[in-house]
Protein backbone atom coordinates (compact mmCIF):
# COMPACT_ATOMS: atom_id res chain seq x y z
CA UNK A 1 0.00 0.00 0.00
CA UNK A 2 1.36 3.27 -1.32
CA UNK A 3 1.76 5.97 1.95
CA UNK A 4 0.61 9.48 1.15
CA UNK A 5 3.67 10.87 -0.70
CA UNK A 6 3.65 8.47 -2.73
CA UNK A 7 0.68 9.23 -4.06
CA UNK A 8 1.41 12.98 -4.16
CA UNK A 9 4.36 11.48 -6.57
CA UNK A 10 1.95 9.41 -8.40
CA UNK A 11 -0.44 12.14 -9.01
CA UNK A 12 1.77 14.92 -10.19
CA UNK A 13 3.51 12.07 -12.77
CA UNK A 14 0.24 12.15 -14.04
CA UNK A 15 -0.28 15.76 -14.41
CA UNK A 16 3.29 16.29 -15.94
CA UNK A 17 2.88 13.52 -18.27
CA UNK A 18 0.01 14.20 -19.87
CA UNK A 19 -0.98 16.90 -22.35
CA UNK A 20 -4.18 17.79 -21.32
CA UNK A 21 -4.69 19.23 -17.95
CA UNK A 22 -5.60 17.03 -15.39
CA UNK A 23 -7.17 17.91 -12.66
CA UNK A 24 -7.59 15.64 -9.21
CA UNK A 25 -9.80 15.91 -5.97
CA UNK A 26 -6.92 15.10 -3.65
CA UNK A 27 -8.93 15.66 -0.47
CA UNK A 28 -11.39 12.72 -1.23
CA UNK A 29 -8.35 10.65 -2.56
CA UNK A 30 -6.76 10.92 0.64
CA UNK A 31 -10.14 10.36 2.15
CA UNK A 32 -10.41 6.85 0.72
CA UNK A 33 -6.98 6.28 1.23
CA UNK A 34 -7.17 6.42 4.70
CA UNK A 35 -10.45 4.47 5.52
CA UNK A 36 -8.65 1.91 3.18
CA UNK A 37 -5.63 2.04 5.40
CA UNK A 38 -7.55 1.73 8.49
CA UNK A 39 -8.46 -1.34 8.13
CA UNK A 40 -6.69 -3.69 10.98
CA UNK A 41 -4.29 -6.05 9.98
CA UNK A 42 -4.88 -9.54 9.37
CA UNK A 43 -3.39 -10.66 12.26
CA UNK A 44 -5.95 -8.15 14.14
CA UNK A 45 -8.26 -9.58 12.28
CA UNK A 46 -7.63 -12.97 13.43
CA UNK A 47 -7.25 -12.29 16.73
CA UNK A 48 -10.93 -10.29 16.63
CA UNK A 49 -12.03 -13.69 14.86
CA UNK A 50 -10.47 -16.11 17.81
CA UNK A 51 -11.88 -13.53 20.76
CA UNK A 52 -15.37 -13.71 19.45
CA UNK A 53 -15.00 -17.63 19.52
CA UNK A 54 -14.10 -17.47 23.34
CA UNK A 55 -16.77 -15.15 24.16
CA UNK A 56 -19.55 -17.11 22.43
CA UNK A 57 -18.56 -20.27 23.78
CA UNK A 58 -18.10 -18.41 27.09
CA UNK A 59 -21.85 -16.51 26.84
CA UNK A 60 -23.19 -20.16 25.22
CA UNK A 61 -22.22 -21.79 28.73
CA UNK A 62 -24.12 -19.17 30.60
CA UNK A 63 -27.01 -19.57 28.38
CA UNK A 64 -26.65 -23.15 29.76
CA UNK A 65 -27.14 -22.51 33.21
CA UNK A 66 -30.07 -20.04 32.37
CA UNK A 67 -31.96 -22.99 31.13
CA UNK A 68 -32.68 -21.53 27.70
CA UNK A 69 -31.98 -24.45 26.14
CA UNK A 70 -35.20 -25.91 27.14
CA UNK A 71 -37.53 -23.55 24.82
CA UNK A 72 -37.30 -23.75 21.23
CA UNK A 73 -38.68 -20.47 20.33
CA UNK A 74 -36.35 -19.12 22.98
CA UNK A 75 -33.24 -20.49 20.59
CA UNK A 76 -35.11 -19.31 17.51
CA UNK A 77 -35.81 -15.56 18.45
CA UNK A 78 -32.67 -14.57 20.22
CA UNK A 79 -30.60 -17.04 17.99
CA UNK A 80 -32.32 -14.58 14.93
CA UNK A 81 -31.96 -11.53 17.11
CA UNK A 82 -27.83 -12.26 17.42
CA UNK A 83 -27.30 -13.16 13.68
CA UNK A 84 -28.96 -9.55 12.61
CA UNK A 85 -27.40 -7.72 15.63
CA UNK A 86 -23.74 -9.05 14.99
CA UNK A 87 -24.40 -7.72 11.45
CA UNK A 88 -25.73 -4.62 12.23
CA UNK A 89 -22.84 -3.87 14.55
CA UNK A 90 -20.13 -4.83 12.36
CA UNK A 91 -21.85 -2.80 9.50
CA UNK A 92 -22.43 0.83 11.25
CA UNK A 93 -19.49 0.54 13.77
CA UNK A 94 -15.90 0.05 12.86
CA UNK A 95 -14.17 -0.42 16.03
CA UNK A 96 -11.63 -3.44 17.23
CA UNK A 97 -13.58 -3.97 20.21
CA UNK A 98 -17.21 -3.98 18.61
CA UNK A 99 -15.81 -6.17 15.82
CA UNK A 100 -15.48 -8.82 18.60
CA UNK A 101 -19.05 -7.89 19.89
CA UNK A 102 -20.38 -8.34 16.24
CA UNK A 103 -18.60 -11.70 15.63
CA UNK A 104 -20.00 -12.70 18.83
CA UNK A 105 -23.17 -12.03 18.53
CA UNK A 106 -22.83 -13.69 15.08
CA UNK A 107 -20.94 -16.98 15.83
CA UNK A 108 -23.72 -17.21 18.72
CA UNK A 109 -26.64 -17.20 16.95
CA UNK A 110 -25.57 -19.95 14.21
CA UNK A 111 -25.22 -21.73 17.14
CA UNK A 112 -28.43 -21.05 19.24
CA UNK A 113 -30.02 -21.63 15.80
CA UNK A 114 -28.31 -25.07 15.72
CA UNK A 115 -29.44 -26.17 18.52
CA UNK A 116 -33.31 -24.91 17.96
CA UNK A 117 -32.86 -27.15 14.81
CA UNK A 118 -31.70 -30.39 16.59
CA UNK A 119 -34.52 -29.82 18.90
CA UNK A 120 -37.09 -30.29 15.60
CA UNK A 121 -34.70 -33.25 14.80
CA UNK A 122 -34.73 -31.77 11.28
CA UNK A 123 -31.63 -33.24 9.53
CA UNK A 124 -27.98 -32.50 8.80
CA UNK A 125 -28.67 -31.51 5.22
CA UNK A 126 -31.54 -28.97 5.72
CA UNK A 127 -29.47 -27.43 8.38
CA UNK A 128 -26.91 -26.63 6.43
CA UNK A 129 -28.76 -25.64 3.30
CA UNK A 130 -30.58 -23.21 5.65
CA UNK A 131 -27.17 -21.88 6.96
CA UNK A 132 -25.98 -21.62 3.46
CA UNK A 133 -29.31 -18.95 2.52
CA UNK A 134 -28.53 -17.24 5.55
CA UNK A 135 -24.64 -16.68 5.17
CA UNK A 136 -25.88 -15.49 1.27
CA UNK A 137 -28.06 -13.28 2.51
CA UNK A 138 -25.48 -11.73 4.56
CA UNK A 139 -22.69 -11.45 1.95
CA UNK A 140 -25.68 -9.33 -0.30
CA UNK A 141 -26.41 -7.51 3.27
CA UNK A 142 -23.47 -6.72 5.11
CA UNK A 143 -20.58 -6.13 2.95
CA UNK A 144 -17.95 -5.87 5.67
CA UNK A 145 -14.79 -7.50 6.06
CA UNK A 146 -14.84 -9.85 9.03
CA UNK A 147 -18.93 -10.61 8.66
CA UNK A 148 -18.32 -11.47 4.86
CA UNK A 149 -15.41 -13.72 5.50
CA UNK A 150 -16.94 -15.75 8.18
CA UNK A 151 -20.31 -16.17 5.83
CA UNK A 152 -18.02 -17.51 3.15
CA UNK A 153 -16.48 -20.13 5.48
CA UNK A 154 -19.75 -20.69 6.85
CA UNK A 155 -21.31 -22.00 3.29
CA UNK A 156 -18.12 -23.90 2.14
CA UNK A 157 -18.22 -25.60 5.85
CA UNK A 158 -22.04 -26.53 5.39
CA UNK A 159 -21.09 -27.81 1.71
CA UNK A 160 -18.38 -30.06 3.70
CA UNK A 161 -20.99 -30.94 6.16
CA UNK A 162 -23.02 -31.91 3.87
CA UNK A 163 -20.82 -34.42 2.10
CA UNK A 164 -19.67 -35.54 5.55
CA UNK A 165 -22.93 -36.40 6.64
CA UNK A 166 -24.55 -37.82 3.77
CA UNK A 167 -21.78 -40.46 3.55
CA UNK A 168 -20.49 -39.22 0.07
CA UNK A 169 -16.86 -39.06 0.88
CA UNK A 170 -15.85 -39.15 -2.33
CA UNK A 171 -18.15 -35.84 -3.57
CA UNK A 172 -14.33 -34.33 -1.71
CA UNK A 173 -12.97 -34.25 -4.72
CA UNK A 174 -15.61 -32.21 -6.19
CA UNK A 175 -16.04 -29.96 -3.64
CA UNK A 176 -11.77 -29.11 -3.47
CA UNK A 177 -12.12 -29.24 -7.95
CA UNK A 178 -14.97 -26.93 -7.91
CA UNK A 179 -12.51 -24.43 -5.43
CA UNK A 180 -9.55 -24.49 -7.25
CA UNK A 181 -11.28 -23.66 -10.73
CA UNK A 182 -13.23 -20.74 -8.59
CA UNK A 183 -9.76 -19.34 -7.08
CA UNK A 184 -7.94 -18.95 -10.04
CA UNK A 185 -11.09 -17.53 -11.38
CA UNK A 186 -11.44 -15.04 -8.39
CA UNK A 187 -7.46 -14.63 -8.42
CA UNK A 188 -7.02 -13.72 -11.98
CA UNK A 189 -10.10 -12.01 -12.68
CA UNK A 190 -9.57 -9.29 -9.67
CA UNK A 191 -10.26 -6.04 -11.65
CA UNK A 192 -12.65 -7.15 -13.59
CA UNK A 193 -14.56 -8.33 -10.02
CA UNK A 194 -14.18 -5.15 -8.20
CA UNK A 195 -14.75 -2.95 -11.45
CA UNK A 196 -18.32 -4.75 -11.94
CA UNK A 197 -20.12 -3.21 -8.75
CA UNK A 198 -19.27 -1.46 -5.91
CA UNK A 199 -20.67 -4.36 -4.01
CA UNK A 200 -17.96 -6.70 -5.32
CA UNK A 201 -15.40 -4.17 -4.50
CA UNK A 202 -15.95 -4.94 -0.65
CA UNK A 203 -16.60 -8.24 -1.24
CA UNK A 204 -13.72 -9.39 -3.24
CA UNK A 205 -10.84 -9.41 -0.28
CA UNK A 206 -12.85 -11.41 2.28
CA UNK A 207 -14.52 -13.62 -0.05
CA UNK A 208 -10.63 -14.00 -1.81
CA UNK A 209 -8.94 -15.33 1.70
CA UNK A 210 -12.41 -16.84 2.79
CA UNK A 211 -11.80 -19.18 -0.08
CA UNK A 212 -8.24 -19.94 0.24
CA UNK A 213 -9.39 -21.21 3.56
CA UNK A 214 -12.27 -23.06 2.57
CA UNK A 215 -9.65 -24.86 -0.54
CA UNK A 216 -7.17 -25.74 2.22
CA UNK A 217 -10.12 -27.47 4.64
CA UNK A 218 -10.54 -29.52 1.56
CA UNK A 219 -7.22 -30.28 0.90
CA UNK A 220 -6.55 -31.34 4.97
CA UNK A 221 -9.89 -33.60 4.15
CA UNK A 222 -8.32 -35.18 1.50
CA UNK A 223 -4.64 -35.10 2.83
CA UNK A 224 -5.78 -36.82 5.97
CA UNK A 225 -6.94 -40.07 5.33
CA UNK A 226 -8.18 -40.63 8.64
CA UNK A 227 -10.61 -37.30 8.50
CA UNK A 228 -13.02 -39.37 6.09
CA UNK A 229 -13.68 -42.41 4.27
CA UNK A 230 -11.97 -41.56 0.80
CA UNK A 231 -12.52 -44.09 -2.12
CA UNK A 232 -8.50 -44.82 -3.32
CA UNK A 233 -9.56 -45.03 -7.30
CA UNK A 234 -11.43 -41.75 -7.43
CA UNK A 235 -8.22 -40.04 -5.68
CA UNK A 236 -6.83 -38.89 -8.37
CA UNK A 237 -9.51 -36.68 -10.02
CA UNK A 238 -9.00 -33.82 -7.94
CA UNK A 239 -5.31 -34.02 -8.61
CA UNK A 240 -5.50 -33.66 -12.19
CA UNK A 241 -8.03 -30.98 -12.39
CA UNK A 242 -5.53 -28.55 -9.63
CA UNK A 243 -2.58 -29.90 -12.08
CA UNK A 244 -4.42 -28.61 -15.50
CA UNK A 245 -5.31 -25.10 -13.02
CA UNK A 246 -1.62 -24.75 -12.07
CA UNK A 247 -0.73 -25.20 -15.86
CA UNK A 248 -3.28 -22.82 -16.91
CA UNK A 249 -1.72 -20.27 -13.98
CA UNK A 250 2.04 -20.74 -15.54
CA UNK A 251 0.35 -19.46 -18.90
CA UNK A 252 -0.56 -16.35 -16.99
CA UNK A 253 2.61 -16.61 -15.13
CA UNK A 254 4.92 -16.24 -18.65
CA UNK A 255 3.40 -13.29 -19.58
CA UNK A 256 4.44 -11.60 -16.56
CA UNK A 257 7.99 -13.39 -16.91
CA UNK A 258 7.88 -12.15 -20.37
CA UNK A 259 8.82 -15.87 -21.65
CA UNK A 260 7.56 -16.03 -24.85
CA UNK A 261 9.84 -18.69 -26.29
CA UNK A 262 8.17 -22.17 -27.48
CA UNK A 263 11.61 -24.29 -26.25
CA UNK A 264 11.01 -22.34 -22.67
CA UNK A 265 7.63 -22.76 -22.11
CA UNK A 266 7.42 -26.38 -23.08
CA UNK A 267 10.71 -26.85 -21.04
CA UNK A 268 8.88 -25.53 -17.89
CA UNK A 269 5.25 -26.80 -19.00
CA UNK A 270 7.77 -30.53 -18.84
CA UNK A 271 9.59 -29.51 -15.89
CA UNK A 272 6.19 -28.48 -13.64
CA UNK A 273 4.59 -32.09 -14.99
CA UNK A 274 7.38 -33.74 -13.35
CA UNK A 275 7.30 -32.28 -10.30
CA UNK A 276 3.54 -32.54 -9.61
CA UNK A 277 3.16 -36.08 -10.75
CA UNK A 278 4.81 -37.55 -7.56
CA UNK A 279 1.55 -36.06 -6.29
CA UNK A 280 -1.40 -37.33 -8.26
CA UNK A 281 -2.11 -39.65 -5.21
CA UNK A 282 -1.93 -36.28 -2.64
CA UNK A 283 -4.12 -33.26 -4.10
CA UNK A 284 -2.97 -31.43 -0.76
CA UNK A 285 0.92 -30.89 -1.94
CA UNK A 286 -0.30 -29.77 -5.67
CA UNK A 287 -3.67 -27.40 -3.68
CA UNK A 288 -0.76 -25.68 -2.04
CA UNK A 289 1.33 -25.33 -5.08
CA UNK A 290 -1.59 -23.86 -7.09
CA UNK A 291 -2.15 -21.29 -4.15
CA UNK A 292 1.85 -20.72 -3.76
CA UNK A 293 1.49 -19.81 -7.67
CA UNK A 294 -1.76 -17.69 -7.64
CA UNK A 295 -0.56 -15.47 -4.42
CA UNK A 296 3.15 -15.08 -6.45
CA UNK A 297 1.22 -13.89 -9.80
CA UNK A 298 -1.37 -11.44 -7.89
CA UNK A 299 1.39 -10.09 -4.94
CA UNK A 300 -1.36 -11.54 -2.23
CA UNK A 301 1.05 -11.98 0.44
CA UNK A 302 -1.20 -12.98 2.98
CA UNK A 303 -2.36 -16.50 0.95
CA UNK A 304 1.72 -16.56 -0.39
CA UNK A 305 2.57 -17.18 3.21
CA UNK A 306 -0.75 -19.75 3.92
CA UNK A 307 0.40 -21.46 0.87
CA UNK A 308 4.21 -22.19 2.06
CA UNK A 309 3.06 -22.85 5.50
CA UNK A 310 0.01 -25.10 3.70
CA UNK A 311 2.50 -26.74 1.18
CA UNK A 312 5.29 -27.58 3.88
CA UNK A 313 2.76 -29.43 6.09
CA UNK A 314 1.43 -31.37 3.30
CA UNK A 315 4.53 -32.45 2.01
CA UNK A 316 5.55 -33.60 5.45
CA UNK A 317 2.66 -35.58 5.73
CA UNK A 318 2.55 -37.04 2.81
CA UNK A 319 5.95 -38.66 3.04
CA UNK A 320 5.43 -39.53 6.56
CA UNK A 321 2.65 -41.74 5.10
CA UNK A 322 4.69 -43.13 2.40
CA UNK A 323 5.64 -46.77 3.09
CA UNK A 324 8.64 -46.32 2.28
CA UNK A 325 12.04 -46.80 3.52
CA UNK A 326 13.90 -43.53 5.05
CA UNK A 327 16.65 -43.70 2.03
CA UNK A 328 13.81 -44.38 -0.61
CA UNK A 329 11.86 -41.50 1.42
CA UNK A 330 15.54 -39.37 1.55
CA UNK A 331 16.12 -39.74 -2.49
CA UNK A 332 12.45 -38.18 -3.64
CA UNK A 333 12.88 -35.46 -1.35
CA UNK A 334 15.97 -34.65 -2.76
CA UNK A 335 14.69 -35.21 -6.11
CA UNK A 336 11.88 -32.53 -5.68
CA UNK A 337 14.17 -29.90 -3.83
CA UNK A 338 16.29 -29.74 -6.86
CA UNK A 339 13.74 -29.91 -9.41
CA UNK A 340 12.31 -26.73 -7.74
CA UNK A 341 15.68 -25.05 -6.93
CA UNK A 342 16.01 -25.44 -10.80
CA UNK A 343 12.33 -23.83 -11.72
CA UNK A 344 13.36 -21.20 -8.78
CA UNK A 345 16.48 -20.40 -9.94
CA UNK A 346 14.42 -20.13 -13.98
CA UNK A 347 11.73 -17.27 -12.40
CA UNK A 348 14.35 -15.72 -10.15
CA UNK A 349 16.43 -15.10 -13.67
CA UNK A 350 13.52 -13.83 -15.72
CA UNK A 351 12.39 -11.55 -12.83
CA UNK A 352 16.13 -10.30 -12.45
CA UNK A 353 16.50 -9.34 -16.28
CA UNK A 354 13.27 -8.15 -16.19
CA UNK A 355 14.15 -5.81 -13.40
CA UNK A 356 17.25 -4.41 -15.13
CA UNK A 357 15.12 -3.72 -18.65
Amino acid sequence: MRNKEEIKELLEYFRTTDNKELKFDEEAIFAAYEKNNDHQSLAIKILSILGGLLASLAFIGFLFLTGIYDSTAGLFILGSISIIGGILINTYYDKIILDTVSISSYIIGYILLTMGFVKLEMSENTISLIFIMIAGLTLILARTYIISFISVLVINGAFLTMIITSHNDDLAHLYTSVLAILLTFVFLKEAKIISLHNALSKLYNPVRIGLVISFLAGLILLGKSDLIDLSGEYLWISSVVIILTILYVLSRLFERLNISGTQQKAGIYIISTLILLPTILSPAISGAILIILLSFLVNYKTSFVIGIIAFIYFVSQYYYDLHFTLLTKSILLFSSGILFLGLYLLTRKKLTSNEKV
